[in-house]
This record gives structure tokens, C-alpha cells and sequence, in this order.
């Protein structure tokens, strides 16, 4: 019997992600890019994207001599609003997420760390800023 309506089978709706979803998942997708691409032409490697823990996701883990930068990747219609969007809870979860990186990569051990954000708005270069905040936060 074929369907009149457009109402999906039972069990799918909740995997239908919803459009302003997908167009953040892409926009985040696409920033991440920017951001990596910024990062490498200023020196860095990147060694790990899109890095999921339990705790939480790191964008980007890069390194440059012995320093290893967990950055943080956010994009917003402003700078300015980009630099909001990183709050106490988000910092929390990023300094988790990074001792867990760093539990599965003891390799890197002894290197310095940092936690960089990168900003990205339309129109703008890439923001990088060096330490934006500290694993005491």
C-alpha cells in the first residue's frame, strides 16, 4: 500500500537531522578546515582532528617543535561572538579531552602544552589566540 503522507517510518524521524543542524555540522566542518590550513601555514603540524574522548571532542591537536597546541575551532557571523562561544564549561571539557588524548599518545609527555582558540567569522582571517585559557580554569 503506498504512502499518502509524508510522515517517515516509525523508528527514522529521530535520525532525520534536522537542516539548521546539518548546515552547523557544515559550517563546523568547513571552520575546522580554515583553521587547520591557518595553522600548518604558520608552522604547525597537525596531528589529530576531530580527536572524540568521552569527556568531549578536540577540533585540533597540533605541534610545532616541542610545543603541542589542543585548539579549539569555533565560527560565529562575528570574531567577536566567536570569542564568546568558548565558555568555562567549554574550556573544562577541552582540558579533559586533552588528558585523555594525552593518556593515549604518552609519547608526547613531556611536551609544553597550550590551549589555543581559533576564531573564524565570514570575511575575516582566521583569529589565533595563543594560550586563550589554562588548564587551572
Amino acid at each position: 500500500m503506498p504512502k499518502t503522507d509524508n510522515v517517515p517510518p516509525p523508528g527514522t524521524a529521530e535520525r532525520i537531522a534536522a537542516p539548521e543542524r546539518v548546515a552547523a555540522f557544515r559550517t563546523g566542518i568547513s571552520a575546522e578546515a580554515r583553521a587547520g590550513a591557518f595553522l600548518m601555514a604558520k608552522g604547525y603540524r597537525i596531528l589529530a582532528r576531530r580527536f572524540r574522548t568521552p569527556y568531549g571532542e578536540i577540533d585540533i591537536v597540533a605541534r610545532r617543535r616541542n610545543l603541542l597546541a589542543f585548539v579549539e575551532v569555533k565560527a560565529r557571523a562575528s570574531l567577536d561572538e566567536a570569542a564568546y562561544a568558548v565558555t568555562p564549561r567549554n574550556q573544562r571539557r577541552i582540558i579533559d579531552a586533552a588528558q585523555a588524548w594525552l593518556m593515549t599518545h604518552p609519547e608526547h609527555a613531556d611536551f609544553d602544552l597550550r590551549f589555543d582558540v581559533m576564531l573564524i567569522a565570514p570575511r575575516h582571517l582566521p583569529r589565533h589566540l595563543l594560550a586563550a585559557f589554562d588548564a587551572s580554569t
